[in-house]
């Protein structure tokens, strides 16, 4: 079973290209983090929020995670930060076009 993080948060920048210059070093870590799959960034510049949706292996590294990034944006001076772990329906995902959960 696969599980996904969904974490947001309020941001007032930077966004698009300028994000990628302040956040290329924090990206090149979670790639490292234990039992994580893959992460997608999110941004909305109009509402003013951040945030991600990651996949991970494992429940026990999920959680990890969480802990440790949610710790980490408060570090930041973030606060208001929404997160919840799913169960992923990998058989329905599949037929909805997310073939990469068929490993």
């Amino acid at each position: 079973m696969k599980y996904l993080i969904q974490i947001d948060f309020p941001h007032n920048g930077p966004f698009g290209k300028e994000m990628l210059g302040f956040m290329a070093y924090l990206a090149k870590d979670i790639a490292n983090e234990a039992g994580l799959e893959f992460k997608i960034w999110t941004e909305n510049e109009e509402t003013k929020e951040a945030g991600g949706i990651y996949v991970f292996n494992n429940l026990e590294d999920a959680n990890r995670y969480l802990d440790k990034h949610t710790k980490r944006l408060q570090s930041f001076g973030y606060d208001n930060i929404k997160a919840k772990i799913f169960n992923i329906n990998e058989e329905l995902s599949v037929l909805s076009k997310a073939s990469f959960l068929k490993n």
